[in-house]
């Protein structure tokens, strides 16, 4: 039986657009990315700030951001290739809005996360 989705769904910012970074590894990239000294990281500079999420899930992770438009790839034609992240202007538009969220994060850390 196929399932049928809803117009509201697919039109819906909430889900369409949160769902695009909302996930456990997306914000911590783009955070990354904006907190970054020179606003450009390579993959294992993004992973050593990341160490718990395992290269698969960081490359997947930056191909949907990538495929969303918040961070922007370059490859250059080099042996080996080297590839650079930095945020697009959409990306960048986005940390005002993350940013009270981490706030947010630290200040009640030890109430969420206690037993």
């Amino acid at each position: 039986m196929k399932k049928v989705v809803s117009p509201e769904y697919l039109t819906c910012p909430i889900r369409q657009v949160i769902s695009r970074f909302g996930d456990k590894w997306s914000l911590l990239v783009l955070y990354a990315l904006d907190k970054s000294d020179r606003g450009v990281m390579r993959f294992n500079e993004l992973h050593a700030h990341m160490s718990d999420c395992s290269q698969k899930m960081l490359s997947k992770t930056l191909k949907e951001l990538h495929v969303s438009h918040l961070v922007d790839r370059k490859v250059y034609p080099e042996v080996p290739p080297r590839v650079e992240y930095r945020l697009t202007d959409v990306g960048k538009s986005l940390i005002p809005a993350i940013d009270p969220l981490i706030g947010w994060a630290k200040e009640h850390f030890d109430e969420v996360v206690k037993p």
